[in-house]
């Protein structure tokens, strides 16, 4: 099953009046991206919430299927941004992409960081892929990561050494 990547929305906070950002990842396998988004990515759970049937239908997310949602956020980034994580557990696949041109829709993903050595801890830790000739200086000096999702989203991580 291919993931689906949504940008749900943009939304204006009330107080204060700032952006914040929240991206849903529909995975094939809601145990093993959990642990890719935790222990990899070093996202920590904030909260779980149910989409019922009628709530998936009438917001035109779902034909009348529910789902569980786990909200995630990263730590250390200072950006408000939840990261989603639900699957709807279906048989069959998605080839997963070996470079960004390879599928349309959204391919990417870029988290600024501010230090990218504990990343690339956890990813050696994890046994993750680092993709091109990552890791790579950028010529402002930053430090450039690429790795994917268990379902093949690129995930760019950019921040000082």
């Amino acid at each position: 099953m291919k993931y689906l990547l949504a940008l749900t929305f943009f939304c204006l906070s009330y107080s204060g009046f700032t952006q914040k950002l929240s991206v849903a990842v529909v995975a094939s396998d809601y145990d093993t991206s959990f642990k890719f988004y935790t222990k990899v990515l070093g996202m920590k759970k904030d909260f779980d919430f149910n989409v019922n049937a009628d709530a998936g239908r009438r917001t035109g997310l779902t034909p009348s299927k529910a789902f569980d949602v786990t909200v995630l956020k990263m730590e250390s980034t200072g950006q408000d941004i939840e990261w989603k994580l639900l699957t709807f557990k279906k048989k069959g696949s998605h080839p997963k992409q070996k470079y960004i041109n390879d599928d349309t829709g959204v391919q990417y993903v870029t988290i600024f960081v501010d230090d990218t050595r504990p990343f690339q801890q956890r990813i050696k830790d994890n046994k993750v892929k680092l993709l091109g000739d990552t890791p790579i200086k950028l010529d402002d000096g930053r430090t450039f990561l690429l790795i994917q999702d268990p379902d093949g989203l690129f995930i760019e991580i950019i921040g000082p050494e």
